[in-house]
């Protein structure tokens, strides 16, 4: 995930959960943070208790978000973020525990004379996780149109382009869909898998290079020991389960989108 696509996906998720960006920058973000925002992203628990039981005036966080510090010429302090950082995993937890799925419109022009059309189309964000002794994790965005069957790659930035709402514009037609969402979902899922498979996976390779590597000299210093203790067998264990190449797919949002 490139620094623009988590500026971008952040920028989205405080607008969509009405945090004002108080200062918009290419590479950093400053915002104010709602009552409900702070109370699940700053874990200051004791703070709202207080302020629940006193009836003090609320003071949400305001944050700043450095989305590309490599790019970023001015002396801004903040919070650092990047694919992977504490922080990212964080609001994508909080896009799950939201909805992780919507239903949208695209939002039509008024116009007596003619009723607009507007297909439907599933989306799918994708976190694809591969681990082993380094960790390395990657952000698919697909989209099927439900009549056609037609696949689009980076579906959710060009969703960002449109004007979507949760209520359809009051002239605009919705086409019934032909293929279900679950059928749909079945096929990007397959996708996925696809594409996951034709990947590069020499990081695995390697990974069990360095194990028997480490095994090796794990080996070396129980050389000769008949009877080898209890902590030979868990250091060998804790080298397998360090070394293991493994991927995890997670679904982190999508939805049903009516487009023109």
């Amino acid at each position: 995930m490139y620094p623009q696509q988590i500026h971008t996906y952040m920028q989205q998720f405080f607008k969509e959960n009405h945090c004002p960006i108080l200062s918009h920058h290419p590479h950093y973000l400053i915002v104010q943070l709602t009552v409900e925002m702070d109370k699940r992203i700053m874990n200051r628990p004791y703070y709202w208790q207080y302020v629940e039981s006193t009836g003090e005036e609320p003071n949400p966080a305001q944050l700043t978000f450095i989305t590309d510090k490599n790019q970023l010429v001015e002396n801004v302090r903040g919070e650092v973020i990047h694919f992977g950082s504490p922080r990212l995993h964080q609001l994508f937890q909080v896009t799950n525990e939201l909805g992780a799925f919507v239903q949208m419109y695209e939002q039509t022009e008024a116009n007596p004379h003619v009723q607009p059309i507007l297909t439907p189309w599933f989306g799918v964000n994708y976190k694809i996780a591969y681990y082993c002794d380094q960790t390395k994790e990657r952000l698919h965005s697909l989209g099927i149109n439900l009549m056609t069957g037609e696949i689009r790659d980076g579906f959710h930035e060009s969703l960002l382009e449109k004007d979507l709402t949760a209520t359809a514009s009051a002239n605009s037609f919705q086409l019934p869909y032909i293929i279900k969402p679950l059928r749909a979902l079945e096929r990007l899922d397959a996708l996925i898998e696809q594409h996951i498979q034709q990947d590069d996976h020499t990081w695995a390779e390697e990974a069990k290079k360095r194990w028997e590597k480490d095994l090796a000299v794990l080996e070396f210093f129980y050389e000769g020991v008949d009877n080898r203790p209890e902590s030979y067998e868990i250091e060998k264990e804790a080298l397998a389960q360090q070394y293991e190449a493994r991927i995890k797919i997670d679904i982190i949002s999508g939805g049903l989108f009516y487009l023109k």
